[in-house]
């Protein structure tokens, strides 16, 4: 085969593995109408008595071993059969939006559980506005951490009264312990606490393991080993092998996502949590504090020079949530910031030119042969060396165009793709 040809068999095997998926989905769901209670005989008052719900709120009963015959047939434990059946239910029977991509193709069968899963402990009703929500989204556009991300917080905004019974259970979950898991003359210790809490922690331990006494103490050593040694300073001064080092005072940031007036906010690096909950936090900490408003997004106007002022980039990063290579996952804010247009080929430096992308994918971009235009700011089109196009926007990435078929793209063909991508800028 040639490249473009190994590429479309690829393609198409993987479609087929997701059709057999769905496939199974809805065989777990006949199962379970199959073993209904109600099938029992009329006499069999146990079986009867021992049935449960297939899924969440609003479903049918299932008989209790229903599951075991139908986990061997697909290699797999009662236990995770079990699971499978009441994903398939609360799809077909809470979730009518992702059923209808299930039916069409299009929703991925591994997201579509996740949302089931994920909204088993919902009402119905609550159940149906986070499948609306997220529905969209199932057909893989996202990256898995970032749907994963997505499908928690509207199951907090759904539902913010569970989300706060689920805080303070969580709020006496506190410790700090050694762990299990020592060999080889390793050993691990846990700290579990508030995200605020930890995120101190940490900017502390960074703090001392960046300080030039810790690195004049030991010039050898990588960032990770000074790093050991500033939680054992911290920790115990005794310990180390000069406690004069410290102690510090450090400055934590922590960006807090608010949406009107919902009661659900999203803390970046942690996920979502009540608005109460913030208050609460806040309430708590010591020391000034520093609250700065909104970036006006359509108020950023470019800079003539290659490097990028501190407000623009944090400007990208809220047009971008994250890296913007097709399928990215990383959400993080140490990435570097792509010029779309190269800036020593005319590309300005503003955000409708800059994107953010590991440095992977930022000489994959550079090096390969994949070209990148944002007609839109936030909005960026791929074109592949084979001549895909993708799409990559807040919501995820999307196919936009076929691909060249089972060759390489002909000259002429690749000219049509430069047009395109430059019609969309233009």
């Amino acid at each position: 085969m040639s490249a473009g040809g190994v590429l479309a068999y690829a393609e198409a095997e993987h479609a087929k593995r997701l059709e057999a998926e769905r496939n199974i989905l809805k065989a777990a769901y006949q199962w379970a109408v199959l073993h209904s209670p109600d099938r029992l005989p009329a006499g069999d008052k146990r079986g009867r008595e021992r049935a449960k719900p297939a899924g969440g709120a609003g479903t049918p009963l299932i008989t209790e071993y229903a599951a075991a015959a139908f986990g061997a047939r697909i290699q797999t434990s009662p236990y995770g059969a079990k699971k499978l059946i009441a994903d398939s239910v609360d799809i077909a029977l809470r979730l009518p939006c992702i059923q209808a991509g299930v039916d069409a193709g299009t929703a991925r069968p591994g997201h579509a559980r996740h949302v089931a899963e994920a909204t088993r402990e919902l009402s119905e009703s609550e159940a149906a506005w986070v499948d609306a929500e997220v529905a969209e989204s199932c057909d893989g556009r996202l990256s898995w951490t970032r749907f994963e991300a997505l499908v928690e917080g509207k199951v907090a905004a759904a539902a913010p009264e569970l989300a706060r019974l689920k805080e303070e259970a969580a709020a006496r979950e506190v410790f700090a312990r050694m762990s299990r898991v020592n060999k080889h003359g390793k050993a691990t210790y846990t700290i579990h606490g508030d995200a605020l809490t930890i995120a101190g922690i940490d900017a502390a331990v960074n703090a001392v393991a960046e300080s030039a006494e810790l690195k004049a103490l030991m010039p050898d050593a990588t960032l990770n080993e000074r790093r050991v040694a500033a939680i054992a300073l911290l920790a115990n001064p005794a310990a180390h092998v000069d406690p004069a080092v410290g102690p510090v005072k450090v400055k934590v940031k922590a960006y807090l996502h608010l949406y009107g007036d919902s009661p659900i906010a999203r803390l970046e690096g942690h996920g979502p949590v009540t608005t109460d909950w913030v208050a609460h936090q806040v309430s708590r900490l010591t020391g000034a504090r520093t609250s700065k408003p909104v970036i006006d997004l359509n108020n950023q106007a470019p800079v003539d020079a290659y490097e990028i002022p501190s407000r623009m980039r944090e400007a990208v990063h809220l047009i971008h949530p994250g890296d913007v290579f097709p399928y990215a996952a990383n959400t993080s804010r140490r990435m570097d910031l792509d010029h779309a247009i190269p800036y020593s080929e005319g590309g300005p430096t503003g955000v409708g030119n800059l994107g953010p992308m590991t440095r992977t994918h930022h000489r994959i971009k550079t090096h390969t042969g994949w070209e990148v235009r944002q007609p839109f700011p936030g909005i960026c089109i791929w074109r592949d060396p084979y001549g895909a196009h993708y799409l990559v926007d807040a919501t995820g990435t999307r196919r936009v165009t076929g691909t060249p078929g089972d060759q390489s793209p002909t000259p002429a063909e690749l000219h049509f793709s430069e047009i395109l991508i430059n019609y969309l800028v233009a």
